[in-house]
């Protein structure tokens, strides 16, 4: 290893160290080094095009059951010592929380093997061929069609860290991963009506991107096909929602079962572990240790091993999602999902949280359906994670007789989570990993549609 890459290491021990000559009890400290580039397109002109590259440092400190959490860019010897002598000197005079603490030492650890978060091909693209990208992208999705007149813009990310975490009591870790993401938002125009749609693709490894020219042509695809968009009479119907906006339903569900939602009681599932909440076809799981996926790593934001946890288990929820300071909250153990920023202290967040597949096509769950509505938009912020009480703006597709009929918008869909999971009557082949929280196309017996 070259010392190039033992200095992030070197850097978080030295702290680490410091701060218990300073008499802290305990410590952890997460060291990052990254880079990248964003680039952004409009009709063809570069209107965005920033890289960074940063080094960063967080530390928390503890004493007894105080403790306090200081962040700093700046690696000099006289700024690490200062920075761990305030850090103490705050840690000193905060309030109690008997709840807080580093993880039990028997819990330290990380998943062996090679995750493969790292591609080395990001290494060797240039700033031109990234900019390239994003104007392929955009030039496909202006292609479709005539009448695709104009463009939001076309926006490209990719970069690389490496991640050190390191604790007083002996946990020593490091990650490194990179992560790419292309995105185009092309206009459509038809009769003095406009629409706007978009598509991405993402992923730690290049390979596993759509071509720009299939993100472009997708984009557009989406943009055509909400021209003449009506609004529908308010009815209760089947509602299917298209992968990314059953994605959106797949993060409620990762928040109800947060342990921090859980001990603060925002939560629509306290109380329900071991109830069934759906139908025996939902199995639900969140996976750190899927190789080469955005949400994967060897252990969490406090040095915990990740795993595989199965959170719904055939219609009955069957467990929680943990970090240290929620598990002894509840009286319970981490699951491995504390999730730590350099200025933040560790949170619960999930890893790789998916709805496992059907085998359906989304076009079979279409076609099962006489008369609803295909989700392919949703607007607003309408959730009450303490009630589930759901109700967002919507766009999308009319569904006659299985097939989709025209476009749809200034829609409401209605209703409430926990009954919506206990609907669904579809699950769709489409599951993709461009995000970590993710579900495949999904069908829901009955919802509310407002309209006119």
């Amino acid at each position: 290893m070259s010392a190039e890459r033992l200095d992030l290491r070197d850097v978080a021990v030295r702290v680490l160290e410091a701060a218990k000559k300073q008499g802290a009890s305990g410590a952890d400290a997460i060291v990052r080094e990254e880079h990248s580039l964003s680039a952004g397109v409009h009709l063809g002109t570069i209107d965005k095009l920033k890289t960074a590259r940063e080094r960063s440092l967080g530390l928390r400190v503890f004493y007894g059951h105080r403790s306090a959490m200081t962040s700093t860019s700046d690696f000099s010897t006289a700024s690490l010592d200062r920075l761990v002598m305030d850090t103490c000197a705050l840690a000193r005079v905060t309030a109690e929380d008997p709840t807080s603490g580093l993880p039990d030492p028997s819990e330290l650890g990380a998943q062996p093997g090679d995750f493969d978060l790292y591609d080395p091909e990001q290494a060797r693209l240039s700033v031109e061929d990234q900019v390239e990208r994003v104007r392929r992208a955009e030039a496909a999705a202006m292609a479709v069609d005539k009448r695709i007149t104009n463009s939001e813009g076309a926006e490209w990310d990719g970069g690389a860290a490496r991640t050190v975490l390191a604790n007083t009591h002996g946990f020593l870790g490091e990650v490194e991963r990179t992560g790419f993401s292309l995105y185009v938002a092309p206009i459509a125009q038809e009769n003095g009506a406009m629409q706007r749609d978009y598509y991405y693709t993402a992923g730690c490894k290049l390979s596993q991107l759509e071509s720009p020219e299939e993100v472009g042509r997708k984009a557009g695809e989406r943009a055509l096909r909400r021209l003449s968009a009506r609004k529908v009479a308010t009815c209760r119907v089947p509602v299917i929602f298209d992968a990314d906006n059953a994605s959106s339903l797949l993060d409620h569900l990762a928040g109800a079962v947060s342990g921090t939602s859980l001990y603060r009681g925002a939560s629509f599932l306290i109380g329900k572990l071991g109830e069934r909440i759906g139908p025996e076809r939902i199995m639900v799981v969140d996976d750190g240790t899927l190789p080469a996926r955005l949400g994967s790593a060897p252990f969490d934001g406090e040095g915990l091993p990740t795993r595989r946890t199965i959170v719904v288990d055939r219609g009955r929820l069957a467990s929680w999602i943990l970090d240290t300071y929620s598990a002894r909250k509840l009286d319970l153990q981490s699951t491995g999902n504390a999730r730590r920023g350099i200025s933040d202290a560790p949170t619960v967040a999930p890893h790789n949280f998916y709805l496992e597949p059907g085998k359906d096509t989304p076009e079979d769950l279409i076609r099962s359906v006489k008369r609803g509505l295909y989700v392919t938009e949703l607007i607003g912020f309408g959730v009450n994670t303490v009630t589930g009480d759901y109700s967002r703006g919507a766009a999308g597709l009319w569904i006659e007789n299985g097939e989709l009929a025209y476009p749809v918008e200034e829609i409401t869909v209605a209703g409430n989570l926990l009954e919506m999971f206990r609907r669904v009557e579809g699950i769709a082949n489409d599951l993709d990993f461009r995000r970590s929280v993710t579900s495949p196309t999904i069908l829901i017996g009955e919802m509310t549609v407002a309209g006119d």
